[in-house]
């Protein structure tokens, strides 16, 4: 033992597997946060879609999510983390390294941060697959289950890894605002899906027509993973324990509790019933929103941020969805477009509103953020605050492009390879068709009822690409 260490209690004291920049409090809480993001796509978000399809789409629907998790992390560590925080290739994207080495994943993150880098790999990996969880959920009941496996390791390489470079490495676009992923995660997934939506196709013309959740209380427990699980989502970017953080974890929640209570109410004043599905969705809208800006607003903007999510979102979805031809063109089964693009959107810009100059230094250990364009008002520098206007609005043009070109790109890719969408037979039956396995067992001790389909041996729908397109 050292001996300058010595008025120390003993465990707090540095040695071999606690060098003298460990913070023990810090590196605690970024590991809980990290688990509490993974929490919200497994069981969070495999739960929510699990139980929010149809039941003939359930374990279909919860494998995506499950699936996609795994596939993840492995493309993380092998070369996507370091395309999206390692060195510098391009304005738009870093060096593909692996991430595995115990040299770097045991040192110090950064001179700002006292957590080794293997949390980090960690907490931004649980970012990186909820991304493209969420994006999965314009997707259910139709996709190729094959080519769901091909399309995540190629929009984790070429899609996420490029937002995430560009605004939160050392990027083009750095001196955007956004605390938490409301561009890099939320703007992207709720394109992509939309964009992906449209060259998968649409579900069978009957489960579009009629799509009620197999079991909604199951629904609101995988609400409920999500919801408590962005106490980690908000409260880990700090890197630290420290009042940041504090902050935005309350921010989250107040603005989440306002969105909720808000689309509730539009729901009874225009259509007289108070929706459950409509609560989970203000829920959402208001998690996303409050993303960008959690930390480094005050509260009371954090709820007014919580009344828009609750009402435009809302007004997008159940009002401009089913008067435009464009959104009834393309079928986005959870209506990831109007939760996330939009509420990331929203949630950008008014960060870019009401970014509180002090909150900013805490954050960023910097001047060259914000301020946000009321306090610049306020502070009689309204140059700087139109500036970070201009910064927020050409992060959200950039994301959006990219993620409309490169996303269709990569389906076409696909496409060449498997088809994209299910065979008609496949989408009439569901998960039995897909996977052999269906959610329930409903006769006897897991037994089937007398075969309703034929159980001659098929060709996979998989290998049918010649067959005419539905």
């Amino acid at each position: 033992m050292d001996p300058k260490y010595s008025y120390l209690p003993q465990g707090v004291q540095p040695d071999e597997s606690s060098p003298q920049w460990l913070s023990k409090g810090d590196n605690a809480w970024e590991l809980t946060a990290a688990t509490m993001v993974g929490l919200q796509s497994v069981p969070g978000l495999v739960i929510l879609y699990g139980s929010m399809v149809k039941k003939k789409w359930a374990v279909n629907s919860a494998f995506m999510g499950l699936y996609a998790f795994a596939a993840v992390l492995i493309c993380w560590v092998l070369w996507a983390h370091r395309m999206a925080f390692g060195t510098h290739l391009m304005p738009i994207i870093g060096k593909p390294e692996q991430s595995m080495a115990q040299n770097f994943l045991l040192e110090k993150y950064s001179s700002h941060y006292n957590i080794p880098t293997a949390d980090y790999v960690f907490y931004q990996f649980a970012f990186a697959a909820i991304t493209v969880i969420l994006l999965g959920g314009s997707l259910l009941g139709r996709m190729n289950f094959y080519a769901w496996m091909i399309f995540v390791p190629l929009w984790v390489t070429f899609c996420y890894t490029i937002g995430a470079y560009s605004i939160w490495g050392s990027g083009f676009l750095e001196p955007i605002i956004d605390f938490s992923g409301g561009y890099v995660i939320h703007l992207s997934s709720g394109v992509a899906g939309f964009t992906a939506a449209y060259w998968v196709g649409p579900r069978h013309s009957h489960d579009r027509q009629h799509f009620p959740p197999n079991n909604i209380i199951h629904m609101l427990g995988g609400a409920g993973f999500l919801w408590m699980g962005w106490t980690g989502f908000n409260g880990g970017s700090p890197l630290a324990s420290n009042l940041i953080t504090s902050l935005a974890i309350l921010n989250t929640h107040l603005c989440t509790a306002t969105s909720l209570l808000v689309w509730l109410s539009m729901d009874m004043i225009f259509y007289n019933k108070s929706s459950v599905i409509g609560a989970v969705q203000g829920i959402i809208t208001g998690l996303v929103c409050i993303t960008p800006g959690a930390g480094i607003v005050e509260s009371w903007a954090a709820i007014l941020m919580g009344i828009l999510s609750g009402s435009i979102p809302w007004f997008t979805m159940m009002v401009l969805h089913k008067k435009s031809s464009f959104f009834q063109k393309v079928d986005d089964t959870l209506g990831v477009f109007h939760t996330h693009a939009v509420a990331g959107l929203l949630g950008g810009i008014l960060s870019g509103i009401f970014a509180k100059p002090k909150l900013l230094r805490m954050f960023y250990s910097s001047d060259k953020y914000g301020p946000g364009f009321l306090y610049s008002i306020i502070d009689g520098d309204i140059k700087r605050g139109l500036r970070q206007m201009v910064y927020q609005l050409l992060g959200a043009a950039f994301i959006t492009i990219w993620n409309v070109v490169v996303t269709s790109l990569i389906c076409i890719f696909i496409s060449r390879i498997v088809k994209l969408r299910l065979h008609e037979d496949d989408l009439e039956i569901g998960d039995d068709a897909v996977h052999g396995e269906e959610a329930y067992a409903l006769w006897g001790d897991g037994e089937r009822d007398p075969p309703r389909f034929s159980r001659t041996p098929k060709i996979p729908s998989f290998c049918r690409r010649n067959e005419t397109s539905h």
